[in-house]
């Protein structure tokens, strides 16, 4: 590779620009805030993809999809959703270019729509359209389904994966007979989210509810799990939102209970997106590029030849050949670097990608029928014979992919402060961390806090204590122990 990366301690928010680009996830669009994701960072995306698909689909869910094209009086019929939204909307608003001498294409004003259309921020509304058709009857419930599709939300300051004008996501749309239905969905989707983040992207997270202020427009209760980055900065990575009856309201969507009585349905909507591929390289990238964990990684094993010449080529093709064929047999995702490049050049290069496991072998390893292993998190080299490779390597993976984890999981919690007054909570604050402490409930305090220091209250952990605690900022009886950190 060409030139070192920026130093995460000194530049970290450089660092990780720099990381996306020369590990060829992404590169930014020709529209302002828009991304191509590059084939190694779609990959990536499309393991995570995979994975939660298999998750939800085994709990029941199905996929389908809906149109990216809303009207927009749609979105006036929740007034607290589109005010939500308000701001980050695209609108369509004519449906035709023509030529034109001197511009060359402008837009045609005879095609000018007679309601505006907009662009998908979220499909809550085109959706309930839809269940209004579909639902008349409690035998008609429950509703599962989610789809995977862009969205567009007008970003006025994008960072490529973590914020962009248009992304790509899940989003699980229920339909329920109950309260009590829809709130299970909820904490279901929830969990669901946790064991993806910790045990395939290896991010841990704290489960919570967000406070008002932080809800999603539109929803009872917003639920969400919330990590911590390598800054020490919080990454908001995944939502599960209780909607209550609101846009069952909205939209008239009603149906005929067992009692043969009529009442409004009970909603749940839920997501996670492209911004999960952030969540990695923040988490887990260090001074040499990406470590990516095995499970989601796109190449598990890269072989890497230390050649000479044609003879050695011949040998080191015919020596790895059927290793090759035998882990591929297993389910290890592994690929051969035949480049031209200097073994070095590759080196780093694989590095920088984040391949879990690199495997070296040259004319002297073939005479002492060996391998070498080399481990991306740790940089241990691991020397065996060829006869152990099949059996090491998945056992290898799994150590990777645990380790990864528990080292999060430490910087987190090493990370995460109780506070025993506001100077101090300022202080931590400023220099970076989760500080969990006591919150009075209101509003004033969320914002006053917020004003002073950027930070934000992530969530009501589902395991808070607030017995005994005090209010951080006003003193008062805590009615909530909260994690406030400044976030992305």
């Amino acid at each position: 590779m060409s030139k070192k990366l920026p130093e995460q301690k000194t530049n970290f928010s450089k660092w990780y620009t720099e990381v996306v680009n020369k590990a060829g996830l992404a590169d930014y669009g020709p529209v302002k805030g828009t991304m191509v994701i590059k084939p190694y960072g779609f990959q990536l995306w499309e393991n995570i993809k995979e994975t939660f698909d298999k998750m939800i689909k085994d709990t029941g869910h199905v996929n389908a999809y809906f149109p990216l094209f809303i009207p927009k009086s749609f979105l006036a019929r929740e007034a607290e959703h589109v005010e939500g939204f308000a701001k980050e909307c695209a609108i369509v608003t004519h449906t035709r270019l023509k030529s034109d001498k001197e511009k060359g294409v402008v837009v045609d004003p005879e095609s000018k729509l007679e309601e505006e259309i907009i662009v998908r921020p979220t499909s809550e509304t085109v959706i309930w359209s839809m269940y209004k058709k579909w639902v008349q009857s409690y035998r008609d419930l429950p509703i599962l389904i989610n789809q995977w599709a862009n969205v567009v939300r007008w970003e006025m300051r994008t960072r490529l994966f973590l914020r962009t004008s248009e992304f790509l996501w899940q989003e699980g749309h229920t339909a329920h007979e109950t309260k009590e239905e829809a709130q299970i969905e909820t904490l279901k989707i929830l969990e669901l989210y946790r064991q993806l983040s910790e045990d395939y992207l290896a991010v841990p997270v704290y489960q919570g509810v967000k406070t008002e202020s932080e809800k999603f427009a539109g929803a009872e209760k917003t639920y969400t799990i919330e990590a911590m980055m390598g800054d020490k900065r919080a990454l908001q990575a995944g939502t599960s939102h209780n909607l209550g009856q609101n846009f069952a309201k909205a939209f008239d969507v009603k149906f005929q209970t067992k009692n043969n009585n009529e009442e409004y349905v009970w909603a749940t909507s839920w997501g996670v997106s492209t911004r999960l591929v952030g969540a990695v390289i923040l988490t887990h990238g260090d001074n040499k590029g990406l470590r990516i964990p095995p499970k989601i990684a796109p190449i598990q094993v890269i072989i890497v030849p230390i050649i000479k010449n044609e003879e050695e080529i011949k040998q080191v093709k015919i020596y790895i050949d059927p290793l090759c064929k035998a882990l591929k047999e297993i389910g290890v995702r592994v690929e051969e670097d035949w480049t031209e490049n200097t073994p070095g050049y590759k080196f780093n290069n694989w590095e920088m990608k984040g391949v879990p496991i690199r495997m070296e072998i040259g004319p002297r390893d073939i005479n002492n029928e060996k391998v070498v292993l080399v481990r991306r998190d740790n940089s241990e080299k691991i020397f065996l014979a060829k006869n152990e490779v099949i059996s090491v390597i998945p056992f290898l993976l799994e150590k990777i992919q645990s380790d990864l984890f528990i080292q999060a999981k430490k910087f987190r919690d090493d990370n995460t402060h109780s506070v025993s007054n506001y100077k101090e909570f300022q202080s931590i604050i400023n220099k970076g961390g989760f500080v969990r402490c006591g919150w009075d409930g209101s509003a004033e305090t969320e914002s006053q806090i917020k004003n002073d220091t950027k930070a934000t209250i992530r969530c009501v952990p589902l395991d808070e204590n607030p017995d005994q605690k005090k209010c951080i900022f006003s003193n008062k009886p805590a009615k909530h122990e909260v994690i406030f950190a400044k976030a992305y």
